[in-house]
């Protein structure tokens, strides 16, 4: 009896298909039926229509789809289905470019510029790779008119490497750099003589280690962290060393309210301590150092296309060297709604920072700056932006926008005095006949009015002009020393199978640096133009074959002797040509 009930319990288990969310099994009213297809349509690919836009549909938590787990027992059906083969359609398929992961290049100017590029990449397996870059460039100069040396040299070394984890995915790097260059402008108002020239010692040489780190974590609310060691040294034996940590943090809110979206923290840990052996006007050794820590929380909202960030940012830095601490608060606010679809857009925003400036900071805005420098943070108390985007037509695009800035202790750069007359060089150092620059501040509001309109005018050319003005208003200094109160730009880019070309036309207007009475020590007297300046940059290429590219680059093409900073006048007309090679290993 109970063999029976056993096999009659089996029987009807055997007939049941049952899933987490129903209980109820509808009868089978399958039949057997006999199904003729016919194939009498043959599409093309010219029958589709292609769909542009993508939808971006987002789903409400009361709207998400529940998570639905079946489990099917399949049972036989019988069928007498019999479909008809179809014949396969051929696909126009556009040629797709080989992408190499290693590159060489080799090129060679007049002022026996040497140029020299490579890129090499390897990976062991396809969750790790390993890259090494380097990069040199030199020139002899030849500027006119210039007696001192005008070469200079770039060599960068750097190497990577990434790891991918199942939680976290890590790449680490190194790289050096080292650059030379002269204190090669001389006042043109002073008579140096012979001898005074050939007893200056102008070179100078930037040497820069970094060490940095970057994860990224998945399933955890840190979500990155960039890690730097940065050591920065120059010939006169200056120092700065740099640590620094960025970890950014990510909180849900669905605990609070389902429709919150994340909460965004970005920490900022930041030491810097540096040294110069000297002053400008004596040999006392001169020291820096600041601790700064931020924190930085940001929220995002979206709704009906209305679009704003809210968020704040906040400091405490520490100057070891005065033994003080101060703490900043400033806003980090911006909204933005498409008032035309594609065509306009608003924004405006409310923002502010805390700026640690650096040695090797100044020394990359201004190569010719003395190794002398006073360093101290700049303050941006506030800063309001406003403006438009979008499109005039499908190929015209334009942005407009306009900002007002406050900033307190802003670096402004000037010419240093010369403490030589013309014939007097004895125990002076290369950078102390008034052929170097030194940093001033002072309080500085800035109202910026930018424009860009830019023609997409197919796949293969784009063309585009931008402009800056600038207006400052100083509290101490008479003049906002070498910014210029206007700057332009035309820019172009072309690409074809076999060749590409582009351009940029910078403009800036003239600029001020300031004048004195004699030599050092003395005061200043008024201040020395510097002229407006157009130069015309081209490049381009011809692609020999898929690995080969034959390519040229000119610079200055008006052959213009105008100068950036007073008295450095920059390089007349330069022409560089050479081939690049892909290939992988």
């Amino acid at each position: 009896m109970q063999k029976s009930l056993s096999i009659t319990a089996f029987l009807l288990m055997s007939t049941l298909a049952f899933s987490q969310q129903t209980k109820t099994v509808a009868k089978d009213t399958i039949k057997t039926e006999v199904v003729n297809v016919i194939s009498s349509y043959s599409p093309s690919i010219s029958d589709a229509f292609k769909i542009k836009n993508n939808p971006n549909i987002k789903l409400s938590a009361k709207t998400q789809k529940k998570t639905v787990r079946y489990e099917i027992y399949s049972a036989p059906v019988a069928s007498t289905f019999s479909p008809k083969t179809g014949a396969v359609k051929a696909l126009e398929m556009s040629v797709r470019e080989l992408a190499y992961k290693n590159y060489l290049a080799a090129g060679f100017g007049n002022n026996t510029t040497v140029f020299l590029e490579a890129f090499l990449q390897h990976s062991t397996r396809p969750d790790n790779e390993f890259g090494l870059y380097t990069n040199f460039n030199s020139s002899e100069g030849n500027i006119d008119n210039i007696v001192l040396d005008n070469n200079y040299s770039n060599l960068h070394l750097g190497t990577y490497y990434k790891q991918a984890y199942t939680k976290m995915n890590l790449e680490l790097g190194a790289d050096f750099k080292r650059d030379q260059y002269n204190w090669y402008g001389l006042p043109a108002s002073i008579p140096f003589n012979a001898a005074t020239i050939n007893a200056i010692d102008e070179a100078q040489v930037y040497t820069n280690f970094d060490l940095s780190a970057n994860f990224d974590f998945q399933d955890s609310n840190l979500k990155n962290t960039d890690l730097l060691l940065s050591y920065f040294t120059d010939d006169y034996n200056s120092k700065e060393l740099r640590l620094s940590a960025a970890p950014q943090w990510q909180f849900s809110l669905n605990k609070i309210n389902e429709n919150l979206t994340d909460l965004t923290l970005d920490v900022t840990l930041d030491y810097l301590t540096g040294s110069t052996d000297q002053t400008y006007g004596s040999v006392a050794k001169r020291e820096h150092g600041f601790f700064t820590m931020g924190l930085a929380p940001k929220y995002y909202l979206n709704y009906n296309d209305l679009e704003v960030k809210l968020g704040a940012k906040a400091y405490l830095a520490s100057d070891l060297e005065n033994k003080s601490n101060q703490f900043f608060i400033y806003p980090d606010v911006q909204i933005s709604y498409p008032l035309m679809e594609d065509y306009i857009s608003m924004y405006v925003g409310a923002g502010g920072d805390l700026k640690t400036n650096s040695y090797k900071g100044f020394a990359e805005e201004n190569r010719f700056i003395s190794p002398t420098q006073m360093i101290t943070q700049t303050n941006e108390k506030y800063s309001v932006f406003g403006g438009f985007n979008g499109k005039i037509t499908p190929v015209v695009g334009y942005h407009i926008k306009a900002s007002y800035h406050n900033e307190e202790d802003k670096a402004l750069f000037i010419r240093n005095n010369s403490k030589s007359n013309g014939t007097a060089a004895a125990a002076l150092k290369g950078y102390e006949y008034g052929n170097s620059f030194s940093v001033i501040y002072d309080d500085v509001k800035t109202f910026s009015l930018f424009g860009q309109v830019s023609f997409n005018l197919s796949k293969d050319l784009q063309l585009g002009v931008q402009g800056t003005l600038n207006s400052f208003d100083l509290s101490t200094e008479s003049t906002a020393w070498n910014l210029p109160k206007l700057t332009g730009e035309i820019f172009g880019n072309y690409t074809s199978d076999k060749w590409y070309a582009g351009t940029n036309i910078y403009y800036a207007r003239k600029q001020y640096d300031v004048t004195y009475a004699a030599t050092y020590p003395s005061a200043r007297t008024g201040a020395q133009t510097l002229k407006s300046y157009i130069d015309v940059n081209l490049n381009g290429g011809y692609y020999i074959n898929k690995k080969f590219t034959a390519f040229v680059k000119i610079n200055n093409l008006l052959n213009s002797d105008y100068a950036r900073q007073a008295n450095f006048n920059v390089q007349g007309f330069q022409v560089l040509g050479g081939v690049s090679y892909k290939f992988d290993f």
